[in-house]
């Protein structure tokens, strides 16, 4: 029987999803964490390997020479030499488009944070303020409107499409910077980044890392932006100089950023971000509801039974 292997399950299962529609097709060993020590020992002479974040290196592949299949548990592969894989002929499967709808909603979920402010007032709410209040209502922490703002997206692939039309229903002015014009959607208006970042009030990435976009988010550019700007990032931590990102948010240079991803994950102590005035956070989780990953889960097995079967789909590495 085919064997496989899946090196970090507790990154998409998180105890209330299940994996057996996978772990049926092969004879599979299940593994909660790997990190790059165990990585090897526990591939051992499975062919097909599955992974969300483990690194498999061009030495993973030396290796375990019989690894004919590698399915990423996610869209984003950099986590994977597939230089590597093309010159040895592995196919690397990943999951495309599987979370546009949730990264969306988290994106708009980190701009209301700031917005709508609802986290503030709450606590202010069960800390008595409330109950002291001569006033029926009282708003000491500002709020403001979407319509009318402009959003800057940064990367205009699904997720930036998505992120489009909910900016529409909430009536926004919608700026787009993108390598490519799409043909079809003609009604909205692309800009370069400069002008992006100078007209926008909320900047949002939804670009993929890659040597064109590392750091994109520097000291220089973030100078162009509006004081009262906001920006969000739930693309890739790397678009960002975190240390830059800090400084304007430290200085003033910006209102505040909202951000889910980090070059280092999970985060470091000494992160530049982690005390930053008016920096708010999740733990890269934009991708992460209980539907995203059934979704995600369901998709993986169809990659790897394609494989199975002869017929590979989806895959990066060729």
């Amino acid at each position: 029987m085919i064997k496989a292997v899946i090196l970090d399950a507790d990154t998409v299962t998180g105890g209330d999803v299940s994996l057996e529609s996978i772990t049926s097709l092969a004879e599979t060993k299940v593994y909660g964490f790997s990190d790059d020590e165990n990585i090897i020992s526990r591939i051992g002479d499975a062919s097909i390997v599955l992974t969300n974040k483990c690194r498999i290196t061009r030495s993973v592949m030396e290796k375990c020479p019989q690894i004919r299949f590698i399915g990423v548990f996610a869209t984003g592969y950099n986590n994977i030499d597939i230089e590597a894989a093309k010159e040895r002929g592995i196919v690397v499967s990943n999951v495309p488009g599987y979370s546009t709808d949730s990264v969306a909603q988290h994106t708009f979920a980190l701009i209301l944070h700031y917005y709508s402010s609802v986290a503030a007032y709450d606590k202010t709410v069960k800390d008595g303020d409330w109950c002291y209040s001569k006033l029926f209502s009282y708003f000491n922490i500002p709020l403001f409107e979407l319509a009318g703002k402009t959003i800057g997206i940064i990367g205009y692939g699904s997720i930036g499409r998505a992120v489009k039309r909910i900016a529409e229903a909430f009536n926004m002015n919608v700026l787009v910077c993108t390598r490519t014009y799409p043909k079809d959607d003609s009604g909205i208006k692309v800009c370069s980044l400069e002008e992006l970042l100078r007209e926008s009030d909320i900047v949002s990435l939804h670009c993929p890392l890659n040597d064109g976009t590392k750091e994109l988010i520097n000291a220089s550019t973030l100078s162009l932006m509006k004081k009262s700007a906001i920006l969000i990032n739930t693309s890739r931590g790397g678009v960002i100089n975190e240390r830059d990102l800090a400084d304007a948010l430290n200085s003033g240079m910006i209102a505040a950023a909202g951000v889910d991803v980090l070059t280092k994950e999970p985060m470091d102590m000494d992160c530049p971000l982690r005390n930053a005035k008016n920096c708010y956070f999740t733990p890269h989780i934009a991708w992460a509801p209980l539907e995203t990953r059934q979704r995600l889960i369901g998709l993986v097995r169809e990659n790897v039974l394609a494989f199975i079967n002869g017929k590979p789909i989806n895959n990066v590495a060729q």
